[in-house]
């Protein structure tokens, strides 16, 4: 079998989400929320179970936990792109907040909830920071107004996106524990326990290191585990093809007399599609012009439906 990468979920969850690494969890945590979130103890909402998740790529491996405090957070690692992770991103902070409210509570029970969606794709191709924080805010002022509803979004292709990297330019990026997190979800490959640099050197990657290099999974495990891999794979290589692609539409459509008589709606669809995939990988917009043959202004637009 590969070496387990610890961006599938299912691996993720047995790394993060049992009850002797909730010291791992806590890291993880706290390297994403603000100083007034910080975790102290959490307690496991849905513990990892073998028998809890399915072989279906579509399961559902998040980790919820709630702090000492009461606030409740809910933490996925999303191995595929899908349309409208938005919108599945606030249904999921929706069920964790109202899943607090039992029969005869009032809404002063209500603690806050905090989604945090660690992405193995690029989802906010507008904006070039990997980790990004969302809120309900007063249009005009930016007031915060709905304190309870905090989102973060986490785009490790935006972190480490060239497998051509070395240690010492993973290294380079690394400026707090949140960059030591996602060096260790990317790059895992570069990372040796006993022999790590000193921006990395820390207990928490160093146990988190040593469990996915101990983990062992049962059959059913391993199965589902491969399953999963496999549409990691088809992930990272979407962009080549879609790249390819594009690159003979561009020549079909450089022969062709013009535009509209040498593309035929099918062809037309297929490259909005190649160049909609390549602008959520963030691809320089002149680049996308020249490999499907669309005009910058055409391809704004594009960006702007996004």
């Amino acid at each position: 079998m590969t070496r387990i990468s610890p961006r599938v979920d299912i691996a993720f969850k047995k790394i993060f989400g049992v009850e002797e690494n909730k010291d791992l969890l806590i890291s993880l945590i706290n390297s994403i929320v603000s100083s007034e979130d910080q975790v102290s103890d959490i307690t496991l909402l849905n513990p990892y179970n073998a028998k809890s998740f399915s072989r279906d790529k579509l399961s559902i491996l998040d980790i919820k936990a709630t702090n000492q405090d009461g606030k409740r957070f809910n933490i996925e690692i999303q191995i595929s792109d899908e349309a409208d992770y938005d919108k599945r991103a606030l249904y999921y902070w929706a069920k964790l907040y109202t899943e607090q409210l039992e029969v005869a509570e009032d809404y002063s029970t209500l603690s806050k909830a905090i989604g945090i969606h660690i992405l193995n794709f690029t989802s906010i191709p507008e904006v070039d920071k990997y980790h990004n924080v969302f809120h309900i805010t007063e249009k005009e002022t930016g007031f915060v107004y709905y304190k309870d509803l905090e989102l973060h979004t986490i785009e490790l292709k935006k972190f480490s996106s060239n497998s051509k990297e070395d240690l010492s330019d993973i290294v380079a990026k690394v400026n707090n524990a949140l960059d030591m997190w996602s060096a260790f979800l990317t790059r895992n490959d570069l990372l040796k326990e006993d022999n790590l640099p000193k921006k990395l050197n820390s207990p928490n990657l160093k146990k988190a290191i040593n469990v996915l290099n101990v983990m062992n999974f049962t059959e059913e495990e391993r199965d589902a585990y491969e399953d999963h891999l496999k549409w990691l794979r088809i992930e990272a290589n979407t962009l080549k093809k879609a790249e390819a692609k594009g690159i003979e539409k561009g020549i079909t459509i450089g022969e062709a007399k013009g535009r509209e008589e040498g593309i035929t709606i099918g062809e037309e669809k297929s490259i909005l599609k190649v160049a909609r995939r390549m602008l959520q990988e963030n691809t320089d917009i002149k680049f996308i012009s020249s490999v499907t043959g669309l005009s910058a202004e055409e391809i704004l637009k594009l960006k702007n439906k996004l």
